[in-house]
This record gives structure tokens, C-alpha cells and sequence, in this order.
């Protein structure tokens, strides 16, 4: 009897245990994200992101489980450019990509480790990625100087503000509430909207609002690449594959047609 009960219960927390996670991710994410289209076979979108994360991202940031020789192979990258441009001095083609800062000092400057980034793709999604990177604002009351619309007070600097230039977050668009008054307008001119956030432009930057919005969706394309790098080989062989298949069928359904021949 007791077996039985517990074998109820089970079967009563099983829907519940798999609606559970994605009812709290739900509540949790709240925000208005932009859509950013991912695009693996696009090689030239992921050299660019490649050479942002290198350039930006990783003096702090590691991507522990990628090499840098596999990097080059999967994009088309020429190991002298590789070794010239997009590694440490100290590295060898066949090294993981570790960040240059230590681990100890991370903490103490910014009070947290940054995270490895391997990952942050499968962890945070693609249009989380774009439109947080796309959301830095000067704030006095941070810090470093810095805050973001999408992960409020996190420790991070706008380490591309020489690419984006810094805004100001001057308010945010409520979605469906009604009374909401001037957060309800639109952007006016000189103002950009970055998911529900409406900023407006301080000090320009080296590339213009279109240009930088590109460049992020190179880094957000190769930062997918990096958290699975066998889907290029996986996306090319995957239409060979269906072929095969569909040969395959057509063969399997003749012989059987003419196993069967006889008796029908």
C-alpha cells in the first residue's frame, strides 16, 4: 500500500516538477527583449564576434572549453592571424581560452568573478545577450559608473563604451498598464529604445546606433557558435542526411512493394 501511494505520488509531481521551472523562468523574466537573428553559417558574422570577444570580453571573461586552434579551424581563421591578432602573447594555438585577469583580483575589484562565457548562450539566450549588451547607462549611484536596463546593479562596466558611446536611461515603455503616463511614450528624437528601455545618446561612440547593433549581433552569433561548436559540422551534414533518408525510403518502399508482390 505504501509502494502503491508513493508511486501516486510521484505521478501527481511529475507534471508539476516539469511545468515548474519554465512557470518561475517566466515570472523571473519579466523585461521586453529584441529579437537577434542567429545565423551559424554566417562565417564572416562569427570572424567579427570572434575578434570583439577577443578584443573585449576576454581579458576578463574565459571560455575555458574552447581552444584556440579549434576556433580557427571552425571559422576559417588563418593561424598566423590567429596567433598575431587573437591571443595573449603567452598562448599556443592548442590553449584554452582563459581569461587574462586573475581570479583573486576579479574579486576584488569587482567584488564577483566574471563568468565564463562558454556557455552564457544556452544559459542567458540569444535576444537576453543582445539587448543586454545593447543596455548600459551611466548611473552615478553605480560603482563602476555603469548600470544596465535588462540585469540591474550588476558588476560588470560597459567594457564596449568606446564602440556604443554612453547614454542616459531616461525612462521605460510599460507594456499593458494602463495610467503609466509618460513612460507610455514613445522615444522621441535623439532617443533609441532597447527592449522597454528609452535611452538617450551623451557622447557618441566610434560606431553609429546601426553599426554597433551589427556588431552585437556578431558577438551574440559567435557567442552561440562557442556554447556549440559542432553545429556548424551538425547544420552541413544535416540536409546530406534527410537525402540519404529519403533514398533510402523510396528503396525500402520498393523492395517491399516487391516482397509483397505476390501476395496481394
Amino acid at each position: 500500500m505504501k509502494l502503491s501511494n508513493s508511486i501516486k505520488a510521484l505521478l501527481v509531481a511529475l507534471p508539476i516538477l516539469a511545468v515548474a521551472p519554465n512557470t518561475f523562468a517566466a515570472g523571473a523574466e519579466s523585461l521586453v527583449l529584441d529579437s537577434v537573428h542567429i545565423d551559424s553559417r554566417d562565417t564572416e558574422s562569427l570572424q567579427r564576434g570572434a575578434e570583439l570577444f577577443v578584443t573585449y570580453c576576454l581579458s576578463c571573461h574565459s571560455a575555458q572549453y574552447m581552444r584556440y586552434e579549434r576556433l580557427a579551424n571552425d571559422l576559417d581563421i588563418s593561424l598566423e592571424k590567429l596567433s598575431q591578432e587573437m591571443m595573449f602573447t603567452t598562448d599556443k594555438p592548442g590553449d584554452l581560452m582563459i581569461a587574462a585577469m586573475p581570479e583573486e583580483d576579479a574579486k576584488e575589484w569587482f567584488g564577483v568573478a566574471p563568468p565564463d562565457l562558454t556557455l552564457v548562450s544556452r544559459l542567458r539566450k540569444n535576444d537576453w545577450l543582445y539587448t543586454y549588451l545593447r543596455g548600459f547607462y551611466l548611473d552615478e549611484a553605480s560603482p563602476n559608473g555603469w548600470n544596465n536596463s535588462v540585469f540591474e546593479n550588476a558588476a560588470m562596466p560597459h567594457a564596449l563604451y568606446e564602440l556604443q558611446g554612453s547614454q542616459t536611461l531616461v525612462g521605460h515603455i510599460e507594456h499593458g498598464v494602463e495610467g503609466a503616463g509618460d513612460a507610455q511614450a514613445e522615444p522621441q528624437q535623439g532617443q533609441k529604445l532597447v527592449g522597454d528601455a528609452i535611452f538617450e545618446l551623451q557622447k557618441a561612440g566610434t560606431l553609429s546606433p546601426t553599426e554597433f547593433d551589427t556588431a552585437m549581433r556578431d558577438l551574440v552569433n559567435f557567442l552561440s557558435y562557442l556554447a556549440e561548436p559542432a553545429q556548424l559540422q551538425r547544420r552541413a551534414i544535416g540536409p546530406w542526411v534527410m537525402g540519404w533518408l529519403v533514398i533510402l525510403f523510396v528503396v525500402s518502399y520498393l523492395l517491399k512493394k516487391e516482397y509483397w508482390r505476390d501476395v496481394h
